[in-house]
């Protein structure tokens, strides 16, 4: 939270900005005789840039009568500057949103346009949609947001290494342990991790509170009117993590998760814990690369097998004054066509059914799309299922936590003082 004076002030440039940028999109409707839709996402780099550039094209070539102009900045400034956006009169038409809590909010703040209709009107269309991937932009009952891409998080190991050292899947924790203790007494690195973004921690977080915490309890905890963490099994969680820290490398701190997917990729770690859609990134490896879901916690209470992940996708400005199409384009961006489209370009995984195939994906890749469409339950990225206020306390603690500079017992007793004061907030 540095420089908070600096980031305010840029955030309201940013809104005069855009005041001023927008009421110029508005009359180009006019001047031109077309509809100007505003399209704005979190991905200005190279292969997502020129997907969705190729996209657009290929919709307006398709129908000529519409506009679309595009924006994008990275996944850090987005988070800011979407918040800034749909607060004034004229927010984008469309625009990128994270599931479950994230795109909770603009609900809560009538920013966000119920699609229902849409998706009942059209069921050609919705019914190819993988409809797990849909459950996370569903607000009582009602629909909206339209997932894109789907994604799970899951232990990749070297099968060349566990091939020769006799070393099977684990699918327990105890078994997990096992198997990094032998890594470890022959001197390989067992488990590659960076955690100088905290994100990452998240991931291992989430999962654990998952597999560990009865769904009611969490339920509760994550909703920011009610959370309050004092469950015991949250400070388990962070204990089970703890256990993990002699088998990762030195200074995970200090390395972020490209430095240490490098690293697992070059045959340097014989484990990483990863995001399925980062098998593309892994390059060509000179090893055999198997996988397996986070094992299931035998002094945990539930959730044993569910795939940690969630959709990305878009939503629609409850003030747009083209709705309709703005709707032409995400089901246009969510075909069949446009699906292996990004399969094959981006290396992403489309919510779009059938859109992964030998001819776009590796062995990995299927695995990897079978394993999330077999997942009885998917749980949400900790990151977007609870308030930014309560995960900054709670992920900056396990940052410190895993130099040594805070026991769990400590991390959630800021967890619980954040949940305090967000709740307070929340009543008011």
């Amino acid at each position: 939270m540095k420089k908070t004076n600096l980031i305010l002030a840029s955030l309201l440039s940013c809104s005069l900005m855009l005041g001023g940028c927008a009421g110029k999109q508005t009359s180009s409707d006019s001047d031109t005789g077309k509809t100007t839709l505003t399209f704005f996402h979190r991905w200005p780099k190279e292969p997502e840039k020129s997907y969705f550039e190729e996209v657009v094209k290929e919709f307006e070539k398709q129908h000529p009568d519409i506009d679309i102009k595009t924006e994008a900045v990275l996944n850090d400034s987005y988070k800011d500057k979407i918040k800034v956006m749909t607060g004034t009169n004229t927010p984008p038409d469309v625009y990128f949103s994270w599931s479950d809590e994230f795109a909770r909010q603009f609900v809560r703040g009538n920013i966000a346009l119920d699609l229902t209709s849409y998706y009942k009107k059209d069921s050609a269309w919705s019914s190819k949609l993988v409809q797990s991937q849909i459950k996370p932009y569903t607000v009582n009952k009602k629909i909206y947001g339209v997932p894109v891409t789907m994604d799970g998080k899951m232990f990749f190991y070297n099968k060349d290494i566990f091939d020769k050292l006799g070393l099977k899947a684990p699918t327990n924790w105890n078994e997990l342990l096992n198997v990094l203790s032998v890594l470890k007494k022959k001197h390989y690195t067992a488990l590659e991790f960076g955690s100088q973004d905290t994100w990452t921690i998240s991931h291992y977080v989430g999962t654990l509170n998952q597999r560990m915490i009865k769904p009611d309890v969490l339920s509760k905890d994550y909703n920011s009117k009610t959370g309050t963490f004092t469950d015991k099994g949250y400070v388990k969680a962070l204990e089970k993590l703890e256990e993990l820290v002699p088998y990762f490398n030195k200074n995970t701190n200090s390395i972020d998760h490209e430095y240490a997917r490098q690293q697992f990729s070059n045959g340097k770690a014989a484990m990483f814990y990863a995001e399925t859609a980062e098998i593309k990134l892994f390059g060509p490896t000179k090893f055999k690369i198997g996988m397996f879901n986070f094992p299931k916690v035998e002094d945990g209470k539930v959730n044993a097998t569910n795939l940690t992940g969630s959709p990305e996708g878009f939503m629609i400005s409850s003030k747009t004054k083209h709705p309709k199409e703005a709707m032409e384009f995400l089901e246009f961006l969510t075909s069949k066509q446009m699906g292996e489209k990004l399969v094959k370009e981006v290396g992403k995984y489309s919510a779009v059914n059938d859109t992964a195939n030998s001819s776009n994906s590796t062995p990995e890749q299927l695995e990897a799309v079978d394993n999330i469409l077999q997942a009885k339950e998917m749980a949400p990225w900790f990151g977007m299922a609870i308030d930014a206020r309560i995960a900054d306390a709670y992920l900056t603690g396990a940052q410190l936590m895993l130099n040594g500079d805070k026991t769990p017992k400590e991390v959630m007793k800021d967890v619980q003082k954040a949940a305090a004061s967000v709740r307070a907030e929340s009543k008011k």
